[in-house]
């Protein structure tokens, strides 16, 4: 008999599976996974240590590079917290806008997390599906904020604008036909609510693709099902939350539990898994999906009909307009200070968290009475699911790492903050 013993491999951190930097440490016996072992620190940049140097509004910009496809998601949670510590309470339409710029951020998140999950499972034509709504989506973004990715939309008292009244229109090329572009300009004529309206209709569609693709499909369900399964108390033991923890069956939802912003004023359902394995965690997010479709509509029929103020008017900690500002001494002082040195918060601690799409992003700031936090702690959910990586994937086969790590939905910008 040949002699069998263990051995170690190196899973990443160069690995298209591990979305992002991750280095994984496997102990084999064969193709069975005795123990896997995470190491992180190769993508380290200090966030939290960068905000405490830099003036409040400053550190906006750096949120969004934490989970860099839920940018405005990451936002809120920062913002929120700002907002606790001076207690301020933005208008009721910032309220709205920034509703309803989360749930179209949940849906972005999910469309990257189905279509690279579906890669590395195997399913190309998934990956193709997704990115064509999230260009719907990226171009809703960069109406409102002007960049695509990192939006830096909502700031401490409202939101940076109010919602344009035109969409960007594509333009006649060598490639494009004008007959094209007028086709695909047909839902660009109107405002951004218009455009957002249309996408609500036609998403519902795009979602029964994707389950027509995926949720009865054998080899999907030969790789995911029974795979990664984590009992309800063993989820809430490792500080799981979002679709992580609802996949194995406990009801817990911030929007619903402690809600934020005007959640409360909406009607939505949480999805819950049953078996706690990754198929469930699947079918969670496929209805989370259709369930931010609901909201967002609703947050469109507010919003068309309750016109008003996106920032609160206090220019300590709002900019004044351009108009004033070149006009009147005293708005240019405003402008300069804010720019030049912030506002400082009154002293104290606050804890904001928010339904993030992976789970529970909670950002803690203490405060010194100064113009910078004091101290900055974020609690990134992808942390929390990675911790229980190993406990996931043991006893499970190589391949089914990757699809673990799929149904973890990680991105490596909040882990490794």
């Amino acid at each position: 008999m040949p002699e069998i013993r263990n051995y170690t491999m190196n899973f990443g951190p160069q690995h298209p599976a591990a979305h992002g930097v991750l280095r994984l440490v496997l102990e084999m016996d064969g193709e069975v996974i005795q123990r896997a072992d995470p190491h992180i620190g190769l993508l380290h940049r200090g966030t939290e240590k960068l905000a405490e140097s830099k003036p409040y509004n400053q550190s906006i910009g750096y949120m969004d590079r934490l989970d860099y496809v839920s940018m405005m998601s990451n936002e809120h949670g920062y913002v929120l917290a700002i907002e606790k510590l001076l207690g301020v309470e933005p208008p009721i339409r910032a309220q709205y806008i920034r509703t309803m710029f989360d749930e179209i951020t949940r849906i972005l998140n999910h469309l990257l997390w189905i279509g690279s999950h579906g890669l590395d499972v195997g399913a190309m034509t998934m990956f193709l599906y997704a990115f064509r709504e999230r260009e719907d989506l990226m171009d809703a973004y960069e109406a409102v904020s002007g960049a695509r990715l990192h939006a830096t939309y909502y700031r401490p008292g409202g939101v940076y604008r109010d919602l344009p009244d035109t969409m960007p229109k594509y333009e006649v090329t060598k490639w494009r036909s004008k007959k094209e572009i007028d086709r695909l300009n047909e839902v660009r004529e109107g405002s951004l609510l218009d455009f957002l309206e249309d996408f609500t209709n036609r998403f519902p569609g795009y979602v029964d693709d994707y389950e027509t693709l995926l949720t009865d499909n054998r080899i999907w369900k030969q790789r995911l099902v029974g795979i990664g399964v984590v009992s309800p108390e063993r989820a809430m033991q490792m500080g799981f939350t979002g679709p992580m923890l609802r996949g194995s069956g406990v009801e817990w939802d911030l929007r619903k539990k402690q809600p934020y912003e005007v959640y409360d004023q909406l009607d939505f359902d949480i999805p819950v898994g049953v078996n706690g394995d990754s198929y469930d965690r699947y079918l969670v997010r496929i209805e989370e999906f259709r369930q931010s479709n609901r909201i967002i509509k609703q947050c469109i029929d507010w919003l068309r009909k309750n016109p008003g103020p996106v920032m609160l008017d206090d220019h300590k900690l709002t900019p004044p307009d351009r108009e004033e500002m070149k006009a009147d001494m005293e708005s240019l002082i405003h402008h300069f200070k804010l720019f030049t040195e912030g506002y400082c918060v009154p002293e104290g601690e606050a804890y904001a968290a928010i339904e993030h799409p992976k789970g529970e992003f909670g950002v803690y700031i203490i405060s010194d009475g100064a113009n910078k936090p004091y101290r900055l702690k974020i609690r990134a959910p992808g942390f929390a699911h990675l911790s229980g990586l190993d406990e996931m994937t043991r006893g499970h086969m190589l391949a089914d790492v990757v699809a673990v790590i799929g149904t973890q939905d990680i991105v490596f910008g909040e882990i490794d903050r």
